[in-house]
């Protein structure tokens, strides 16, 4: 009937045209139906004329990694360019593109862009090399890689870690100058596109920008850069854990040292040594994982800080020491006591005993004749078993009397420096939050 022999007729119509296009001619090669070798694709298009236009898009897919110790970030991202080589025009009555893979591009000609202050790059190549390379019927080209990058940034530490670094990856042809290719953002400020799902365990990505400018050589001329600029925040919590909090511990647990006793030498010492020691440990392992500039950073003002307090409840308690044995020899003279077994006892309790020294207690030690050298060695015999004997009544008196005695065995400085190092420690932490933060 006439409906059947309408749909045959249009059927017949469908394939005479899918016969006229050359572009689903089986036969033909793909450098015969792009008539390569009747070009020269050793020279740009439009050789001798204006300089061609060549468009640039990006879609970052992730940032691998950020290293402030050398100085630079890694980065995967698809590159594609846009440009428009009329020698590669084919005929096809449906306007359709043929799309190759990277090997039809060393046969023509693609723009020799490249990464400035790039350390290392490479294509992917699983399973095939990541290329495409599409071509439309007017000659508009369209080439697009898979690539990962490494860079240099161009860090600032001296605020860090309460610091934001601005990094850019830059772009610009190799051979040619703007008299020759003209670099620019194919879609403006939207030729930049990224992963929602990028993030970084140290950083947090405040923003993506596109932009571009010119790079002058002197022996070359001018070119045309494109830069595509990230700002990277960094995330300050892993800091305070692994090094200001610990700091903090470290410079209260030296003010303990003002609430020994001035006499217990070892347990004071031994408290100042440790601190010092441990906060000396913590400003190397920062120091390693950071890179050796040569200003200040801002944790390194914090630490050394701290270290100072530190070092100075050391200094405390080796001034209150000195002047502590100096004002109990004065006694010891005053009283007549300054044989020279006795002050040797004395000296020996109160550094290696670690207990406190009550006055009335070591008044009861028994005295030595200083007159002739049979008394003098009498006294030397009855030192030790006395000396014993001095020392338990000296634990006697002081049950149930110690926290009394303490306070009351407190020098000046000690009770001085209980609330001046707390009070510089606090305004110092205001300031320098308030500073940085």
């Amino acid at each position: 009937d006439a409906t059947s022999e309408g749909r045959k007729g249009d059927i017949k119509r469908e394939i005479k045209m899918r016969k006229l296009d050359s572009t689903k001619v089986r036969p033909l090669k793909s450098e015969q139906l792009l008539r390569i070798d009747d070009h020269d694709f050793a020279m740009r298009p439009g050789f001798g004329g204006s300089p061609i236009p060549v468009g640039i898009d990006v879609q970052v897919e992730s940032i691998d990694s950020i290293s402030e110790v050398d100085m630079d970030f890694t980065m995967t991202l698809y590159l594609r360019h846009y440009w428009k080589d009329e020698r590669l025009s084919f005929p096809s009555t449906k306007n359709r593109s043929m799309t190759f893979d990277g090997r039809l591009i060393k046969k023509i000609w693609v723009p020799d862009v490249f990464f400035v202050h790039s350390k290392r790059s490479f294509i992917h190549d699983t399973t095939m090399e990541n290329v495409m390379l599409r071509v439309y019927p007017d000659g508009n080209v369209l080439f697009s890689l898979r690539i990962t990058v490494s860079s240099m940034c161009f860090m600032d530490f001296s605020r860090f870690p309460l610091d934001t670094q601005n990094c850019s990856l830059e772009l610009e042809s190799y051979a040619y100058n703007e008299d020759d290719l003209m670099l620019y953002w194919k879609h403006g400020n939207e030729s930049l596109s990224t992963d929602e799902h990028i993030s970084l365990s140290q950083f947090f990505i405040e923003e993506f920008s596109a932009s571009s400018g010119l790079a002058f050589y002197s022996s070359t001329g001018w070119y045309n850069r494109l830069f595509i600029n990230f700002a990277l925040r960094r995330h300050i919590f892993f800091f305070v854990l692994q090094s200001y909090f610990p700091a903090m511990l470290m410079v209260m647990l030296s003010w303990v040292s003002f609430w020994i006793d001035r006499r217990a030498v070892p347990a004071r010492v031994s408290l100042g040594i440790t601190t010092v020691l441990t906060m000396s440990t913590i400003i190397t392992g920062v120091s390693a994982s950071m890179p050796q500039v040569s200003y200040i950073k801002a944790v390194d003002v914090y630490l050394w800080i701290s270290f100072l307090f530190v070092f100075l409840s050391v200094i405390e308690y080796a001034a209150v020491n000195y002047l502590t044995t100096a004002e109990e020899r004065k006694q010891l003279k005053k009283r007549g006591k300054v044989s020279g077994m006795y002050n040797i006892d004395a000296v020996q309790a109160m550094a290696f005993d670690g207990c406190y020294h009550d006055n009335e207690t070591d008044i009861d030690m028994t005295t030595f004749a200083v007159h002739s050298e049979e008394s003098s060695a009498r006294g030397r015999a009855a030192s030790i078993p006395n000396l014993d004997a001095t020392r338990i009544k000296r634990k006697r008196s002081l049950k149930g009397n110690v926290g009394r005695i303490i306070l009351q065995n407190n020098h000046v400085i000690d009770t001085y420096s209980r609330i001046i190092f707390p009070t510089v420690y606090i305004v110092f932490n205001f300031f320098y939050w308030g500073l940085y933060v």
